[in-house]
């Protein structure tokens, strides 16, 4: 998903943001819709659609059809401070992410790693986490696989990835062949390709295995971190559009006063992140 050189907290955003808490009120968002100089007008009842996919522990729907997670819950803070009433999460394949934004279908996206390639396309909020990647194997772990050299290595191994995903990129790299490497549109079809046979691990975050796993205990799954020597972890940030300046400088200015505080540390820790996982993003 994200390139291997991890940058400090501001790689997502492409620099420090200044704190202006006037940014952060619902007259100033008020006149950023009537402002001229903002490219993409939110609708007028302050409504904006939010792209996420079903990967647990960031978006999910629980029984009764709600979506939440953590990049949820924080977008749902998030657009409470600057004055959005409500947003429309609209769910969707990782690979339509980016392309929906450049076609205006939703105005922010889930957390993604926020790679040179992606800013092409897109702009980037400041980091909102910094995670590793992992395998997810068959419980077990037959092949011995312990990050993505041991992939490479073994020649039994297929591997299994989301289609425009960073980690499809961090196999190749590493040296695992592309004849070895199964493509999918969702993570449950790739999930499900480990729990049939079909491949031997499947390359995605290491929070994201575990979160799924938690939700799949009877496909006897289980995880395999990637050393950080291997690949250190990786920063990811929500993705808006690229001409969006003023409503990503809205966002920072939240995210900058909000991230490691007591009540961002208690909304993290109910998807499973830790102390740790926070101080990457404040040190």
């Amino acid at each position: 998903m994200r390139r291997h050189d991890a940058a400090g907290r501001n790689a997502a955003s492409g620099g420090g943001v200044k704190r202006n808490p006037d940014l952060c009120t619902p007259l100033a968002f008020g006149r950023l819709i009537r402002s001229s100089s903002c490219p993409q007008s939110l609708e007028r009842e302050f409504f904006v659609k939010f792209a996420y996919l079903i990967e647990p522990p960031f978006n999910y729907r629980t029984a009764d059809g709600t979506v939440t997670g953590c990049d949820v819950e924080l977008a749902r803070y998030i657009f409470s401070q600057i004055g959005i009433a409500s947003f429309e999460p609209i769910e969707t394949e990782f690979a339509r992410l980016i392309p929906g934004i450049v076609h205006g279908r939703w105005r922010m996206t889930t957390g993604l790693f926020a790679t040179d390639e992606r800013r092409k396309a897109v702009a980037f909020t400041r980091p909102i986490w910094a995670l590793a990647d992992g395998l997810l194997v068959r419980q077990g772990n037959a092949l011995i696989l312990s990050g993505y050299a041991s992939v490479a290595d073994n020649t039994a191994c297929t591997l299994a990835v989301v289609r425009d995903q960073y980690q499809h990129r961090s196999a190749l790299e590493f040296g695992v062949p592309e004849r070895r490497i199964l493509i999918f549109e969702t993570y449950g079809e790739a999930a499900a390709a480990v729990r049939d046979g079909r491949a031997g691990a499947f390359a995605s975050v290491a929070r994201a295995h575990a979160g799924f796993i938690d939700g799949h205990p009877d496909w006897k799954l289980d995880v395999v971190a990637v050393p950080a020597v291997e690949k250190p972890p990786a920063y990811g940030a929500f993705a808006v559009g690229k001409t969006d300046d003023e409503f990503r400088r809205m966002i920072d200015s939240v995210l900058e006063r909000f991230v490691g505080s007591e009540a961002h540390r208690s909304m993290m820790a109910k998807f499973g992140f830790t102390d740790e996982d926070i101080d990457r993003l404040v040190r």
